[in-house]
C-alpha cells in the first residue's frame, strides 16, 4: 500500500477521496460561458450562464466532457510569448496609441493575462540583422555590451514586465554562439560550440544575466541552446544530447551556481517534440548533470517529418522526469500570407497544441514572436511566419488573428498557479482542458474543430450542464 502512495505521488497525481467536497461548495451554481465562433465571427464573447443539474451515467451517444476536480496534477506556470527583436522593432514603428493598445491587449487587465516573456541572446532569424554582444576574437568577453538591445528590445520587455508585474516570468535562448566559438567560424548552418570556448560561452550566459538584471529585467530562467538539433540558414548550433549535457554539467551550470544564480531554472533540449524522450534520457541520465536541469523545453515543428504532432512524447518524458517540468517554448505558423490572416485555422493549431499539451503534462506555455509587420517580419532570412497581433507598419492598423482569441480562452481565465484537474473528452472533435485556479474557480476550455455542431454535456461528479460546441468554436466554461 506504501508503494502505491508513493508511486502516486511521484507521477504528479492527488485524489481527494472525498469526492462531494466539491459539489457541497458548488451546489446549484451556474457556470459563466464564453465563446469565439468563427461562423457567426463573434471572438470571446459572454454567452451567458448554464447550469448544473442531476445528470447520473452519460450513455455513448451522448456527447460529453467528464471533469474530475478532485484529480490534481501539475500547476502551470505561466503562458506568454516571446518578445524578439523583429516584435521590438515592429512595435516601436507603430503610432504611440497603437503601442499601448498592443501591450493592454497582451498584458493589462482586459488583456490575454501574459505573464512569461522569452527574448533571444544573441541574433535569431527574426532580427533584422546578425549580431553578438563582443568583439570579434574577445576571448576574455571585455567588450561584452548589450547596447544593441537598448534601441528596441530592452525597451519592450521593460514596459511589459511593467504590465504584469509580480507575475513577470522571463526567460532567454541563444541561437548561435560567436563564429569564432564555433567549429564552422559561422553564426549560420549549425556548426558546434568548440570545446575550448566551452567556459567562455558559460560566462557569456553570466555577463547577458546580469547586463539585463542592471536594467531591471529580472531572469527567471534559460534555454541551454535553441533547437541544437537544426541547421539552419540562419543562427544555429548543434548539440548532441551528450555535448549539451556536458556542457551543462562541467560548465553552464557550475557558472551559474558560483555567480549566486542557482535558482536560475535551466531547462535542456529546446526542440521538437519528435526526440525529447530520447534527449530527456540520454542528457538527464547522469545525476551531475541533471541536478542543473530544473525542466525540459520543446517546440511544435515535429510536423515537418509526420502529420501531426506527437504529443505522446511528452506524457513519456513526464513520466520519466515528474521532477523537471515541461516548458513549450515555441511554435507559430509559418509561410507568412496577408490574406490568412483571418483564418480560424490558424486559432485551432493553437488551440490543439495547448490543450493537448497541457493534458500531456506541460506547466509552461510560450508562443513565438507576439507581434510582427505587414511582411510577416522582420526577418533577415526571409522566414517569415504569422503572430498573434499582425501590425501594419505603413498604416498604423493593428490585426488580430484567431491565434490570439484562442489563445486567449486559455491564458485570460487559467492563472498562474492554477492546477490541472482531471479531464476527458468522448467525441474525437472535442478537445478539452480544465484548472482549478487558486481561488477555487474552476475552468474548462473546449474546442470544436469539426465542420458540425456538437450538443454536449460539461459533467462534474453526477451533475451536468448542457453547452453547445458550433463547428469551428472554442468556448470557455468559468464555474
Amino acid at each position: 500500500m506504501r508503494k502505491l502512495i508513493v508511486s502516486c505521488f511521484v507521477v504528479g497525481v492527488v485524489f481527494n477521496a472525498n469526492a462531494q467536497n466539491y459539489w457541497k461548495k458548488n451546489e446549484g451554481k451556474t457556470a459563466k460561458v464564453i465563446l469565439t465562433n468563427s461562423a457567426t465571427n463573434e471572438k470571446m464573447v459572454d454567452k451567458g450562464m448554464v447550469k448544473f443539474e442531476q445528470f447520473g451515467q452519460p450513455k455513448e451517444t451522448e456527447a460529453c466532457i467528464f471533469i474530475a476536480p478532485t484529480f490534481k496534477y501539475q500547476k502551470l506556470i505561466g503562458i506568454g510569448g516571446a518578445i524578439t527583436d523583429a516584435s521590438a522593432e515592429t512595435f516601436y514603428k507603430m503610432p504611440k496609441n497603437k503601442q499601448k493598445e498592443i501591450l493592454e491587449a497582451y498584458f493589462g487587465k482586459n488583456g490575454l493575462g501574459y505573464t512569461v516573456v522569452r527574448t533571444n541572446m544573441n541574433s535569431c532569424d527574426f532580427s533584422s540583422d546578425s549580431y553578438t554582444y563582443v568583439e570579434d576574437q574577445d576571448h576574455s568577453l571585455k567588450t561584452f555590451s548589450v547596447a544593441h538591445d537598448e534601441k528596441y528590445k530592452i525597451p519592450m520587455i521593460q514596459e511589459a514586465k511593467k504590465a504584469i508585474g509580480n507575475n513577470f516570468t522571463f526567460y532567454f535562448s541563444p541561437w548561435s554562439p560567436p563564429a569564432w566559438m564555433k567549429s564552422n567560424k559561422s553564426l549560420y548552418k549549425g556548426g558546434r560550440l568548440e570545446n575550448q570556448f566551452y567556459q567562455t560561452w558559460a560566462d557569456y550566459y553570466i555577463k547577458f544575466i546580469k547586463e539585463y538584471e542592471k536594467r531591471g529585467i529580472n531572469i527567471w530562467g534559460l534555454t541551454v541552446q535553441n533547437e541544437p538539433m537544426a541547421t539552419q540558414s540562419w543562427e544555429s548550433c548543434i548539440y548532441t544530447a551528450e555535448e549539451e549535457g556536458e556542457f551543462l554539467k562541467n560548465n553552464l551550470g557550475p557558472t551559474l551556481w558560483k555567480n549566486g544564480y542557482k535558482d536560475k531554472k535551466v531547462m535542456i533540449w529546446d526542440h521538437n517534440r519528435d526526440l525529447i524522450y530520447q534527449r530527456a534520457t540520454t542528457t538527464l541520465s547522469d545525476p551531475e548533470t541533471s541536478k542543473y536541469a530544473h525542466g525540459i523545453g520543446y517546440h511544435w515543428y515535429e510536423t515537418w517529418n509526420n502529420k501531426t504532432q506527437l504529443f505522446d512524447n511528452l506524457a513519456e518524458t513526464h513520466r520519466a522526469f515528474p521532477d523537471k517540468f515541461l516548458a513549450f517554448t515555441e511554435g507559430c505558423k509559418e509561410q507568412f500570407a496577408m490574406d490568412k490572416i483571418y483564418d480560424v485555422s490558424l486559432g485551432e493549431l493553437y488551440g490543439k497544441n495547448m490543450l493537448n499539451d497541457f493534458n500531456k503534462g506541460n506547466a509552461l506555455w510560450t508562443d513565438w514572436n507576439i507581434l510582427l509587420d505587414e511582411t510577416g517580419g522582420p526577418n533577415h532570412k526571409g522566414n517569415f511566419c504569422f503572430a498573434p497581433i499582425i501590425a501594419d507598419t505603413k498604416t498604423g492598423e493593428v490585426f488580430y488573428t484567431y491565434e490570439y482569441y484562442y489563445i486567449g480562452h486559455v491564458s485570460k481565465y487559467i492563472k498562474p498557479n492554477a492546477q490541472r484537474v482531471g479531464s476527458s473528452s468522448n467525441r474525437a472533435a472535442l478537445t478539452s482542458s480544465a484548472f482549478m485556479n487558486e481561488n477555487g474557480q474552476l475552468v474548462t476550455v473546449i474546442m470544436n474543430d469539426s465542420d458540425h455542431d456538437i450538443d454536449t454535456r460539461l459533467w462534474i461528479e453526477g451533475k451536468a450542464a448542457r453547452l453547445n460546441a458550433p463547428a469551428h468554436s472554442i468556448q470557455t466554461v468559468i464555474l
